[in-house]
């Protein structure tokens, strides 16, 4: 139903439009100097261009039912088969709109991760200290979410590595995912997709690698 090579097509050419972006502004910093957040609305503004409904911030279906609206961990981003469809809201059973949106069966659910070699800390750039850590850690706990969600049919982790060069970028990818298969991760092998950048802090290569998610 969804097809991952152009999901990761889009994802690559946001990266690649806004590292361009900063090189005509002759900006100080490029896109790897970005917050998550900033790159979650590159992301959804690209998909949204190749066609399909882009959700942001979405409860997962596990947590959907309960009363209140802010509680329940949610989705970074959530993608429709058409612009303008919503998911299905559990809370509006007892009302007229019972019934009334898609099921989250049929969506892409996209946990993302934007880490980077090299990062600005407190004003300097200089090696990213969690670069390990959210690597093994912060990026295995999506997985573990999307995975433990029964509803979800189509689940992914749209991993964002920069690093300093292209060598240490393909180890980095081949290290998270013999990583996550020792310890029992269920992802398939990544599609990837590479993006040169201008080396502003340290980085100089993107790599967007999207990890199919199944369940345990």
């Amino acid at each position: 139903m969804w097809n991952l090579e152009d999901i990761c097509d889009a994802a690559a050419a946001a990266i690649a439009e806004a590292s361009s972006a900063a090189d005509l502004e002759q900006a100080p910093l490029g896109v790897d100097a970005l917050p998550e957040l900033g790159v979650h609305a590159l992301l959804a503004r690209a998909l949204a261009r190749s066609g399909p409904g882009v959700l942001r911030e979405q409860r997962y279906p596990m947590g959907s039912a309960r009363q209140r609206r802010s509680e329940g961990e949610r989705c970074d981003l959530v993608l429709t088969p058409e612009p303008g469809q919503a998911l299905v809201d559990p809370l509006a059973e007892p009302t007229l709109f019972a019934g009334r949106g898609l099921e989250p069966d049929r969506a892409l659910w996209i946990e993302v991760k934007v880490i980077g070699q090299f990062s600005m800390v407190d004003g300097v750039s200089r090696p990213n200290p969690g670069y390990s850590a959210r690597l093994l850690g912060e990026a295995a706990a999506d997985v573990r979410k999307l995975s433990a969600e029964p509803a979800i049919a189509w689940g992914v982790l749209l991993l964002i590595l920069f690093c300093a060069d292209r060598a240490t970028l393909e180890h980095d990818l081949a290290a998270w995912k013999a990583r996550a298969t020792d310890i029992g991760l269920p992802v398939s092998a990544p599609v990837v997709r590479m993006v040169d950048i201008t080396d502003r802090i340290g980085n100089s290569v993107g790599a967007v690698a999207l990890f199919r998610v199944h369940h345990l």
